[in-house]
């Protein structure tokens, strides 16, 4: 769910799925919780009503009153905050079947940050992508017939030049029933690798055991994240990369984590086995001084064996932006100098590289912070301009 600040994400979330993302920590059965800005909702469709009365998220159609049949459960992710939501998008780009851009139809189209946002969704390649012009109630006829102009003439040679406009009042649930019919028709359910072995991005970590727990009682550590391919079981022993850091004699070295699945948690509901898609918490026999305050955010975990590499320096070949997008000024973007700090996103890590040698093309770079990712990765590339992050380019991680 991504957008200007104040457009409706958060609301919209809450009008799709009856949960506050802004507030909310999506408390899971016997004691595990991912605080995530995260919903899951069902779309359903009655089997009597036309399009596109016929969707909603009710057991019994709002229109006839006839029980309505499940479509699919799908998860929204929102980050309200922009630091937050820029990161979340990035790092997050590995998991994301498809993207709502939210467009609120009282403001002039684009604002800094929905185009910061589109160019993130461009040079990412989230191509499954919906455009919501929110807030139509809060405008005359003519005005949001001008704004949808506007968005056509912003999204014109972009990666959603083709995407659906669909006009909605979240806060007053107009057009609620379009909007799923769309996100059905652009944002299909990607078919997995469920043959492979199972890869899991953790966006969180965490330890649930309430202070004053006796010792027999505590719970092993938690992570939250989502399969990315393959099957995974309780009782599956799974190795946790880059690990830990280890410190002896004046040396730096990061050590995989070896543990042991206790449970999985899908939705609410406790699971016998998990598959790619939605997010998941899977409880594990880690110490939980392991987990605590998202200590794990950014690793990648699976059997053992069979992980992509660490790395703590590698080549990223380079597509830079032309300018700066998110700010007012939009200033060119110049290259890539040897010595200069970069923000890399890859999967759902976020580390700074420093790059040891630039020519036009390729960057070597040397990492703050290792990760685990393939060759051939995609990296998003952010710069400090001024007092924050903004994303210049992407890169692709070779040998």
């Amino acid at each position: 769910m991504v957008g200007h600040v104040d457009h409706g994400k958060t609301t919209l979330v809450s009008a799709l799925s009856g949960v506050w993302t802004d507030t909310h920590s999506e408390e899971m059965k016997r004691g595990i919780s991912i605080r995530l800005g995260y919903a899951d909702t069902t779309f359903r469709k009655c089997p009597d009503c036309p399009e596109p009365q016929c969707y909603t998220v009710a057991d019994t159609c709002p229109g006839c009153g006839a029980p309505s049949e499940e479509l699919r459960t799908v998860s929204f992710v929102d980050a309200p905050g922009h630091e937050t939501l820029m990161a979340t998008m990035l790092s997050g780009a590995a998991i994301m079947d498809g993207a709502m851009l939210v467009i609120a139809a009282n403001e002039t189209c684009p604002q800094p940050q929905t185009k910061e946002h589109l160019m993130a969704l461009n040079i990412i390649g989230i191509k499954n992508i919906v455009i919501v012009q929110n807030k139509i109630d809060l405008v005359p006829r003519e005005k949001v017939i001008e704004h949808y102009q506007q968005i056509k003439e912003f999204v014109k040679g972009t990666v959603a030049e083709n995407a659906p406009i669909v006009p909605i009042s979240a806060q007053q649930n107009i057009n609620i029933d379009a909007l799923i019919m769309s996100i059905e028709e652009m944002i299909p359910t990607p078919v997995h690798k469920i043959d492979k072995p199972p890869h899991m991005l953790i966006a969180r970590s965490f330890d649930i055991n309430k202070p004053g727990t006796p010792i027999k009682n505590i719970t092993g550590g938690v992570i939250g994240g989502t399969l990315t391919e393959g099957i995974l079981h309780p009782n599956d022993e799974l190795e946790i990369r880059p690990g830990r850091k280890v410190e002896s004699d004046g040396v730096t070295r990061w050590e995989p984590i070896r543990t042991k699945v206790s449970k999985i948690i899908a939705g609410k509901d406790d699971a016998d086995q998990a598959s790619p898609g939605g997010l998941l918490a899977v409880g594990t026999t880690l110490d939980p001084t392991l987990t605590k305050s998202d200590s794990l955010t950014g690793q990648v975990a699976g059997l053992h064996g069979t992980l992509p590499p660490t790395h703590d320096e590698f080549k990223l070949e380079l597509n830079l932006l032309q300018r700066v997008v998110g700010v007012s000024d939009e200033e060119e973007i110049g290259a890539i100098k040897t010595s200069e700090p970069l923000m890399l996103n890859v999967g759902t890590a976020t580390t700074v590289g420093v790059v040891t040698s630039a020519r036009k093309d390729t960057a070597d770079v040397k990492l703050k912070r290792p990760v685990c990712a393939n060759i051939g990765s995609t990296v998003a590339i952010s710069r400090r301009v001024g007092s924050r992050w903004r994303l210049i380019g992407v890169g692709v991680i070779r040998d």
